[in-house]
């Protein structure tokens, strides 16, 4: 894992300071809040990253607190569209490069509107997948915002 990810690679590129935590694991047990345990950031600070599928506007991402469940009706909303629903677990690696559990925000294979839980400016710092399974990347929201060019919005239960 000495290695940096693509997506910390982008980061560190784009100027943003960011700071890695590692954690051990469990294939079957790959729920996002464990991360949040590992590594001793409270679960409103730890966002987990989303993919699913608008009527119309097709795929979007979605970061939101590992405590938190996506609200499919604000989803679209906030996609400006009618329904949203989940992309299939074996459509991840496809659509965007990554794997279920390891999904980052930043570096997909191809740029899908983004949006961030406007929880996020409540917290200094938060930390989302670095792009593999147990490997978080922590940083300012708002600079990953801008990195990869996220609206804030309220999608949220």
């Amino acid at each position: 894992m000495a290695n940096k990810t693509n997506a910390v690679r982008l980061v560190e590129q784009a100027g943003i300071p960011c700071r890695e935590a590692f954690y051990e694991y469990d294939e079957n047990d790959l729920a996002a809040n464990h991360a949040a345990h590992a590594i001793g950031m409270p679960e409103e600070q730890v966002f987990k990253t989303l993919v699913a599928r608008g009527e119309r506007t097709g795929i979007h991402v979605f970061c939101i607190p590992v405590c938190c469940e996506l609200d499919l009706k604000k989803a679209a909303k906030a996609a400006r569209d009618k329904n949203m629903e989940m992309v299939a677990v074996k459509e991840l690696l496809g659509l965007t490069g990554y794997i279920r559990g390891g999904c980052s925000p930043v570096g997909m294979k191809k740029k899908y509107p983004t949006h961030i839980d406007e929880t996020c400016i409540l917290c200094e710092e938060i930390a989302v997948s670095a792009g593999e399974r147990g490997h978080q990347m922590i940083l300012e929201p708002l600079a990953l915002a801008e990195l990869i060019g996220a609206q804030l919005a309220d999608i949220t239960k």
